[in-house]
């Protein structure tokens, strides 16, 4: 799981039961918003997350339409599982570090 994946699953777990919209969730992850579409979608065709088109006369509201996005039933478990899993992950790797005078 890259960092940038892990920011926005962070970011969708702060509030696992709501919906948020994509720069909502960029801001939310501290990325741009641009980079974090590609992994919604990802995070969808997993079976993550759902999403919806917000129903809304954009002449009115001023805007587009925003997709919002939401965990699945049992996502929200198996991204936090993921992500335990990518924090073991990276544990393991910085806690290896050779001794000194070995090669």
């Amino acid at each position: 799981m890259t960092l940038a994946t892990q920011a926005v699953v962070t970011a969708l777990l702060a509030r696992p039961a709501d919906e948020h919209y994509g720069l909502e969730i960029a801001d939310a992850a501290g990325l741009p918003g641009g980079t974090i579409y590609p992994i919604l979608i990802r995070l969808e065709r997993l079976g993550w997350l759902e999403s919806r088109w917000e129903d809304i006369d954009p002449q009115a509201e001023g805007r587009p339409p925003r997709r919002y996005y939401r965990f699945s039933e049992g996502g929200a478990q198996i991204a936090t599982a993921a992500l335990d899993k990518a924090e073991a992950k990276r544990q393991s790797h910085s806690s290896f570090r050779p001794q000194e005078g070995t090669s």
